[in-house]
């Protein structure tokens, strides 16, 4: 027997799985995350901390180098969080559903 929030879960899930699995939502919805995930190695950079590193890294330093650094890993992080998430919940998805047939199968079968 399936609780109320296994259902309402349920009925969630079958209303967001498929825009929940496009490439270009997981990419809007996970940026801020992502970006949460990029920005400490941009301030680790600009703090200036070790500064020999610094000063070999400021004769060779191309600013957009950085910046599609940046967003590469950001959108790197926001996509593969998101699909993470999304593969979860289809499988718990799957898992109640197919639990719901078998209690569905017993239910009859009594």
């Amino acid at each position: 027997m399936l609780t109320p929030q296994e259902k309402s879960f349920i009925e969630y899930w079958e209303h967001h799985r498929d825009r929940d699995k496009k490439t270009y939502y997981q990419l809007l919805i996970g940026i801020p995350v992502g970006l949460l995930f990029a920005l400490p190695i941009f301030f680790n950079y600009a703090s200036g901390w070790y500064t020999r590193a610094i000063m070999v890294g400021n004769a060779q330093f191309n600013p957009m180098v950085l910046i599609i650094a940046l967003f590469a890993i950001a959108a790197f992080y926001a996509i593969f969080n998101k699909k993470h998430r999304w593969e979860m919940n289809e499988q718990r998805y799957l898992e109640l559903k197919a639990r719901e047939s078998t209690d569905e199968k017993q239910e009859s079968g009594d």
